[in-house]
């Protein structure tokens, strides 16, 4: 599968998303994303992209 962030190939226009949550939710998130990336080999703006448009789906937004 090819990666949709190639280091050749000009970036999008980013913006950051803040989230506040409890401590163990920060932990458990950063512990998911961090096994996503290592048994999928996608990186971690891939894994972030995945997570808003499942949110936005979810919510029919």
């Amino acid at each position: 599968m090819r990666s949709r962030h190639d280091p050749g190939e000009q970036d999008e226009a980013l913006a950051a998303i803040k989230l506040v949550v409890p401590e163990d939710l920060y932990r458990a998130f950063q512990r998911c994303v961090w096994i996503q990336i290592h048994e999928s080999g996608r990186t971690q703006l891939e894994i972030m992209d995945e997570v808003v448009r499942d949110f936005l789906r979810k919510y029919g937004c």
